[in-house]
């Protein structure tokens, strides 16, 4: 079936035919004859009847290869917003399953709110909703925002910018999450095509032009690659190339800052084969021909993304030293990428089962945030970072990859196991080493999280977590409500902060504050004297005073707070690379306010200025004492600035 094509009745029944033999094609019939009368004399803004609009929402579903009711459905799709028909004549005339799906498209669309991002977040609300409840809904609904973006030339100016904005906020980040990748880049050209006019024409001209410079060599290559696979016996492999999208290529500009002329690779390769082992066969094939780039290879068969995409990326050196990307997958790996969980339908029916309800367990952590929020501005910015950030793939100790959000912390990774681990958690290790919450985790790391039943989450991890479901859940334990100005409830919770910050540093002399849980000023604590007579603090939630012998524990508290105070530490190193990021650390762990770090070089030495705020001399001393303990440091001093600025 052409893309291009409008169907009449008879070749939309032959073309779902040819991938389900058992559709029911007299319900299909009516379905179309009775939109097709509903909308008779309507006509769209570009003069067309308004027939050919839910006509191409279905043939967009057919391509999908989506089951009747679906179909019947997206026929149907807006009789009851734009005619007189009420649903029980459609559950009526096509049951229950069918006005189900009607009524969900249409309850999306009915949105009479003050306020654009109002308006946005109330849509996300009942796109979810609808999505939990039958997921065939969404797709109905992409397949819809689909051909309205493709018309959207007849619209006014503000409207095309209106509805692009809301697209590329919304309908092309979910069709993203659902592994519907060619539904996405499509949404996204074409919403760059309205909001960035200018460079959507550039791009149309260069890239094209570029495509068209090497299409005889992308040939070249693919006949090799094909040649080199016949000869190991992978004789039914399809290679091509294909043009990366418009909105990717403008993408990788912004995060690389980089001209369009430094980009190189607008193509990359694509081998489809029939089986999982021919993937890793036609990856060696590709090895032996170009050099691989180091750090570039990654295995999406072996640990799927999120959204279920799989396949393998290598980057290779090709010819004349052009870079290549190169993707190798199955033909069933090839349909799911494309189509994402619509694929679910051809090969489960109606049957959900437990992988089904996994793949959208998300939209449940989505809606679990909405609830706790009442600001709109915040949960679309939110919903963004959930939705549509860059993926990171960790691992839990027995090898279970956990997928994240860029820049997640072990706090995100905690919540996602269970939250009971996230809110029982008091130390994390990466890797087998024990890093601070607030780390970010890389791609390929092994987290371990420690528990203890003493241990509740901290305000604090609000100020650096990720991920909405550990904002959520952090919130649902401290019983912390977020206010409808942004601004006014992160002042609650500093306020909160503060109140609990009612004592300051005890002073006494032979302290020590335990490096294996870093006691900071206002945590809840334990002391135990040790053998020569030192005091040790511990937070109580540490998991090694357990090990403690109870008659050494000594009552201990903060004693009445003082005012903070700015003190200037001067620290001279030798030039060496990565000298500033450990020290930052070593301060990092004893206070939680850096107001400035300034470094001056002089001749074989680099003078590093930290201005840290702290409430004890005591813990400046600490500082001060770790700083000298490393090679590369050569002296330390401090001066009084003078109080903190509140």
């Amino acid at each position: 079936m052409s893309a291009d094509k409008i169907l009449d009745k008879e070749e939309l029944i032959k073309a779902v035919l040819e991938y389900n033999p058992k559709a029911n094609v007299t319900l299909l019939r009516k379905a179309y004859d009775f939109a097709k009368e509903a909308h008779a004399g309507k006509k769209r803004l570009s003069g067309d009847p308004y027939f050919i609009h839910p006509l191409e929402v279905t043939k967009s579903l057919i391509l999908m290869r989506l089951d009747t009711p679906t179909l019947c459905a997206a026929l149907l799709h807006d009789v009851l917003e734009d005619t007189k028909i009420k649903a029980d004549k459609i559950t009526e005339l096509f049951g229950d399953e069918i006005a189900s799906l009607v009524e969900g498209v249409t309850k999306i669309d009915e949105i009479n709110l003050d306020g654009i991002e109002a308006r946005r977040a109330e849509n996300v609300r009942k796109v979810l909703l609808a999505t939990i409840k039958d997921v065939r809904v969404i797709l109905i609904k992409l397949a819809d925002r689909l051909h309205n973006m493709e018309t959207l030339k007849y619209m006014t100016r503000e409207k095309q910018i209106s509805i692009s904005k809301e697209t590329l906020d919304i309908y092309a980040p979910i069709a993203h999450k659902l592994g519907m990748s060619r539904t996405k880049s499509i949404l996204e050209d074409l919403c760059l095509r309205y909001l960035e006019p200018e460079i959507y024409q550039y791009f149309k001209i260069k890239i094209n032009k570029k495509i068209e410079e090497r299409e005889a060599e992308v040939k070249a290559i693919n006949e090799r690659i094909e040649a080199e696979l016949n000869e190991r016996g992978i004789k039914d492999a399809k290679v091509f190339g294909r043009a990366k999208s418009f909105y990717s290529i403008y993408k990788k500009m912004q995060k690389k800052n980089v001209a369009f002329n430094e980009i190189f690779d607008l193509v990359a390769i694509r081998i489809i084969v029939s089986t999982i082992p021919q993937c890793y066969s036609a990856l060696g094939v590709i090895h032996t021909l170009w050099k691989p780039m180091p750090h570039k290879f990654k295995d999406y068969i072996s640990v799927p993304k999120s959204n279920d995409y799989q396949s393998l990326h290598t980057v290779v050196v090709g010819s004349h030293g052009k870079i290549l990307e190169v993707q190798i997958r199955t033909k069933d790996m090839h349909y799911r990428s494309e189509e994402g969980i619509a694929a679910h339908w051809l090969y489960k029916g109606d049957e959900r089962d437990k992988q089904f309800d996994k793949k959208i367990a998300w939209l449940k952590q989505i809606l679990d945030w909405m609830r706790m929020s009442t600001d709109s501005k915040e949960f679309i910015e939110t919903l963004k970072i959930d939705l549509f950030k860059d993926e990171i793939i960790v691992f839990t100790p027995k090898g279970e990859p956990i997928p994240l959000p860029e820049k997640s912390t072990p706090i995100d990774f905690a919540y996602e196991v269970h939250t009971e681990v996230g809110n029982h958690c008091c130390q994390a290790k990466v890797n087998n080493r024990i890093v601070s919450l607030d780390r970010c985790l890389k791609s390929g790391d092994i987290v371990e999280i420690i528990t203890s039943s003493n241990a509740r989450p901290s305000r604090n991890w609000l100020s650096f977590v990720k991920t909405n479901l550990a904002k959520s859940k952090i919130r649902q334990t401290l019983n912390i409500k977020i206010d409808k100005d942004p601004k006014k409830a992160r002042e609650e919770i500093k306020e909160k902060e503060n109140k609990e910050e009612t004592l300051a540093t005890k002073k006494k002399s032979g302290l020590k504050f335990s490096k294996c849980c870093n006691p900071k000023f206002g945590d809840d604590i334990r002391a135990f004297r040790t053998t020569d007579g030192k005091l040790t603090i511990h937070r109580k939630d540490c998991i090694n005073v357990h090990s403690l012998e109870p008659s050494r524990e000594v009552d201990m508290r903060w004693e009445a707070e003082k005012e903070p105070t700015v003190f200037r530490v001067f620290v001279d190193v030798s030039d060496k690379v990565g000298i500033l990021a450990e020290l930052l650390k070593i301060v990092a762990d004893k206070i939680n306010t850096i107001h400035a770090v300034h470094s001056k070089a002089k001749k074989d030495r680099v003078t590093i200025q930290f201005d840290v705020e702290i409430r004890s001399e005591e813990i400046l001393e600490e500082i001060c004492t770790e700083l000298k303990t490393r090679a590369f440091v050569l002296g330390v001093t401090h001066k009084k600035i003078g109080p903190a600025d509140r």
